[in-house]
């Protein structure tokens, strides 16, 4: 009788540990410590333990998409934050990846709405009579330009947008103008100096960065081309955007660009009940989300499904497909 009871108070401890152990704890791959996607793991933190007190999601800085994808290729990670554009490279093997990563699954769109902006000096635009990117190549300036960091997303779209329009590097230097590397911020600083003619990069309307530039110096926001859009969102996943008219000081109209979106990935390595309890998680408990900063306001479980670049995994298609989000 002792060794049956003994038998019995194991099995019971054995069954509270696996029930336990069926609780989310996983790491979440993000950017920058204090940037807008450590706030979005915290919310996706809180979201999931709205559900179940003891999950856990554990944010971990890193350089970014293009390091997360990287991790997930390689089973390092349980999830990332990456862009829409740096998903499609990944599965093409395309720059800076070696390979296509195949092991990649979907959990849930965060939002669609970084357009690429592109300032340029009020006088020079004035002067040489240009209000879109595909007059930049043609006018014959020689502009300096800052773009983004080496292996920041929005590097890569800019080049690709500007060599669309017309303004390949070879152009540029032959007009006696130049690229020059430098974050958000920096760019602010660069155009304020005048030491950048124009400054491009794919963050939030209005977000710092941007507003540094609009209120300290004097720029116009450049017309992008539908067939540069159509061609940037064929490439990197993208989709189409409007910048409203009066988002910046010398902007009256709209303005047509294209706008980077960020999205949870998983991998094939994912159960899918851990896949469906993050799922329902984020969906039932939006608004945790939703409040970590103003910009992410506009999530709805719409938007969170919206992705086209990447399968769902399984377990989160479940849930959405039962919320009569997806076919």
């Amino acid at each position: 009788m002792k060794f049956k009871a003994i038998a019995m108070a194991f099995g019971l401890v054995a069954s509270v540990g696996a029930a336990q152990a069926e609780s989310i704890n996983m790491n979440l791959s993000g950017g920058n410590p204090g940037g807008l996607w450590s706030l979005l793991g915290a919310g996706m933190d809180r979201a999931v333990k709205a559900d179940d007190a003891d999950a856990v999601i554990t944010y971990q800085a890193t350089g970014g998409g293009f390091a997360n994808l990287a991790l997930l290729g390689a089973n390092r990670t349980d999830m990332g934050l990456v862009h829409d554009a740096e998903v499609k490279l990944a599965l093409n093997g395309d720059e800076p990846f070696r390979a296509p990563i195949t092991n990649l699954q979907a959990i849930g769109y965060m939002y669609n709405w970084a357009p690429m902006h592109f300032f340029l000096n009020q006088s020079i635009a004035e002067e040489h009579g240009i209000d879109s990117l595909d007059d930049l190549a043609t006018s014959g300036v020689g502009l300096t330009i800052g773009i983004n960091r080496s292996g920041n997303i929005t590097s890569d779209v800019a080049l690709f947008m500007l060599a669309e329009a017309g303004l390949t590097e070879e152009v540029l230097e032959a007009n006696g103008g130049s690229f020059v590397r430098a974050g958000a911020n920096e760019q602010g600083d660069l155009m304020q100096d005048g030491r950048i003619d124009m400054a491009t990069n794919g963050i939030f309307i209005r977000h710092s960065s941007f507003r540094a530039i609009d209120e300290n110096t004097d720029v116009v926001l450049l017309e992008v081309p539908q067939n540069v859009i159509d061609a940037t969102n064929e490439a990197f996943g993208t989709a189409a955007f409007t910048i409203p008219g009066g988002s910046y000081s010398k902007q009256p109209d709209d303005i047509r660009t294209m706008a980077l979106g960020a999205m949870v990935v998983a991998t094939d390595a994912m159960s899918e009940e851990m896949a469906e309890k993050l799922a329902s998680g984020f969906l039932n408990n939006i608004d945790e989300i939703r409040n970590v900063h103003n910009a992410m306001k506009a999530l709805s479980p719409e938007l969170m499904v919206s992705q086209t670049v990447l399968p769902f995994h399984p377990g989160a298609a479940k849930v959405y497909r039962a919320a009569g989000l997806i076919e």
